[in-house]
């Protein structure tokens, strides 16, 4: 596991205590990637970091506040956290609860209204719900 979890804190301007730098540790030690706070729970649990998930939710916020993670909201009771913050759309799949980005160029938005006066679009966000078929 690589440790740049102190020097993403301290870029984002957050206090890095020993729970943000390491649960920062395990979210961007493999690039880019979906967590839920369950996942990541048990991912911290399995490196022998003792938290609770009451703190992974908090910390997971935190880091969605400083623009370390994009927050991605499947219903009122389900989210992920993305550690790409480019703008890009996503895939669910309901029957595995697995969220997958769709590449880049593959879904074109047209006819986008314009913005109302005095502000600007600064993102779309597309979400395309998927399960298996019952044919």
């Amino acid at each position: 596991m690589t440790h740049c979890g102190r020097e993403k804190l301290r870029l984002a301007g957050l206090r890095a205590s020993r729970q943000r730098i390491a649960l920062a540790d395990i979210l961007f030690a493999e690039g880019d990637r979906h967590v839920s706070a369950e996942s990541l729970h048990a991912e911290a649990l399995e490196a022998d970091v003792s938290v609770s998930v009451a703190t992974i939710y908090n910390t997971l916020n935190k880091f969605v506040e400083a623009g370390l993670l994009r927050e991605i909201a499947i219903d009122s009771s389900k989210r992920f956290f993305d550690t790409k913050m480019s703008n890009h759309y996503h895939i669910y799949f309901e029957d595995e609860e697995r969220l997958v980005d769709i590449a880049p160029g593959v879904l074109e938005i047209r006819n986008m209204p314009d913005a109302p006066e005095g502000t600007e679009v600064i993102g779309a966000d597309i979400l395309i719900r998927v399960r298996t078929s019952s044919s």
